[in-house]
């Protein structure tokens, strides 16, 4: 079964057990799905696209709770937060900082990377490596770490 596949039956068990968050969660991720696929581009959308998607929804409602988390406005921010917990349902296990930094030193070791002028490099083969595994922004500040020692 496809993601695209689960989530619309999760859409519909959802219904069926008047889950008003997680439906609101469901239907913001079937929603970018139809965007995808309505693009014109002609691309069919696969469960790559689709957990590329989820991540782009979970990192905005991160950012919001966060925001919301500052601004004093809790009620605000535990929306937010269950919807986040949905959505993280549907992305793949996260590596952990042991384990991304791990990862990370070995294949600096294996590309050669000497310092900052190979971050690029070593950014680019990390994203294809840890696709929907580990955040952008977290994989950056190990590989600076790294490769400024």
């Amino acid at each position: 079964m496809s993601l695209k596949e689960k989530i619309n039956n999760d859409i519909k068990e959802a219904m069926k057990a008047k889950d008003k968050n997680a439906l609101k969660s469901l239907r913001s991720i079937k929603s970018a799905i139809l965007l995808a696929e309505t693009d014109g581009s002609g691309n069919e959308v696969g469960d790559a696209e689709v957990t590329r998607i989820i991540q782009k929804l979970a990192k905005q409602r991160q950012e919001s709770h966060d925001l919301y988390v500052e601004q004093n406005r809790p009620d605000l921010a535990n929306i937010e937060k269950d919807e986040l917990e949905v959505l993280e349902k549907y992305l793949p296990k996260q590596m952990d900082a042991g384990e991304l930094k791990d990862f990370l030193s070995d294949l600096v070791s294996e590309l050669n990377a000497e310092g900052m002028k190979d971050m690029g490099r070593v950014m680019g083969e990390a994203q294809k490596k840890l696709a929907g595994r580990a955040d952008g922004k977290t994989i950056s500040s190990v590989v600076r770490e790294l490769l400024s020692n």
